[in-house]
Order: C-alpha cells, then sequence, then structure tokens
C-alpha cells in the first residue's frame, strides 16, 4: 500500500485526477447552451487542459513520473474531450460524423497500445499524438464558447481549428498503425 501511495499521491497525479473530477462539472455547463454558461465551461475546460502541460511538467522537472501518471495522463485526455465532444454534438456545434472520427480514433490507438502492453511492448506518444490532443483542445475552447464576442465569430473559428484537429486525428492514427504493424512484423522475425 506503500508503495501506492508514494506512486499515485503526487502532485502531477493530483493534478490529472482533477481534471478527471472537472468533467462532469465542465459537461453540466455545457448543458444549457447559453452564452453565460457556455463562458464558463470555457473557462473549466481550458483550466483543466492546462493541467495536462503543467502536471507533465511538475513530472519531468520533480522526476515524478510514475506507472499511474503513465496511464492516468491520457486517460483524462481522452475523458475529457471525448466528453466535451459528446456534449457539443447534443448542442449542435459539431457534427456527430467528425466527433466519431475523433473518439474512434483514440480508442482504436487505446486497442493497440493495450495489445502491445500485454505483449510487455510500449508505444509511446510521439509528436503527432501530442500535436493532435493539443489542437482537438485548442478547437474545442472556441467551439464551447460558441457565440459571437467583440465581432469574432467562435463557432467558426473552433471549426477551423476542428479540421486541422481532425487531420493531425487521422494522419497521428495512421502512423500508430504503422508503428504497430512494424512492432508486430519485427517481434515476429526476432521471435
Amino acid at each position: 500500500m506503500a508503495a501506492f501511495n508514494h506512486s499515485f499521491l503526487n502532485i502531477p497525479n493530483t493534478l490529472t485526477s482533477l481534471r478527471i473530477a472537472s468533467i462532469p462539472l465542465i459537461l453540466f455547463l455545457l448543458d444549457t447552451g447559453n452564452p453565460r454558461s457556455s463562458f464558463w465551461a470555457t473557462l473549466a475546460f481550458s483550466a483543466a487542459f492546462l493541467t495536462d502541460w503543467l502536471d507533465g511538467f511538475i513530472a519531468r522537472k520533480k522526476n515524478l513520473v510514475t506507472r499511474v501518471g503513465k496511464l492516468l495522463d491520457p486517460l483524462a485526455d481522452k475523458l475529457l474531450i471525448g466528453g466535451s465532444l459528446i456534449m457539443l454534438i447534443d448542442l449542435d456545434r459539431v457534427q456527430a460524423w467528425m466527433g466519431f472520427l475523433i473518439i474512434a480514433r483514440e480508442i482504436a490507438i487505446t486497442w493497440l497500445r493495450a495489445v502491445l502492453a500485454g505483449k510487455g511492448q510500449i508505444m509511446a506518444a510521439s509528436a503527432w499524438g501530442k500535436g493532435k490532443t493539443f489542437f482537438q483542445a485548442l478547437a474545442l475552447i472556441p467551439l464551447m464558447l460558441h457565440y459571437s464576442y467583440f465581432n469574432i465569430d467562435f463557432h467558426f473559428w473552433g471549426l477551423v481549428l476542428l479540421w486541422i484537429a481532425l487531420v493531425l486525428t487521422i494522419w497521428s492514427g495512421l502512423i500508430y498503425f504503422y508503428q504497430y504493424y512494424s512492432m508486430i512484423i519485427d517481434k515476429g522475425a526476432k521471435g
């Protein structure tokens, strides 16, 4: 039990847990879809997403990278982005097919990683995958805000960013499938 407490109860893992805990609040705020609650949902989402950068920075700087953190951090990102996307689909701010492709890619890559982990292999996050996550979050911020402020159509710019995120999502997914195939072929050649 002491090893679990040491590996779980640190600042980066606490920040990641807070990111997960913020999801119901964000979804609750988005649910009404009015300008005020959309603003507060956007603020809460932005703060939650900043913890993704902050927990990684602290973990690397203070040498607090743990197995729990390696599993929990990407899960938190997927739950935060996936849950927000689903709510934005329901509010008619994102087309369902776009949300489906993004969420399906996340499930497929999580499955690939689980298969490899079962074989003792690790598929590390790539720069493409990290860029995909960044653009997904960047797109969701104006899509949550949705309304026009200061003559800026936030919904339009959110859709532009979502298209970029979608391209990166598909491209990084193809790269992961190629890596998976290479790892399986490599393992087969050595075995």
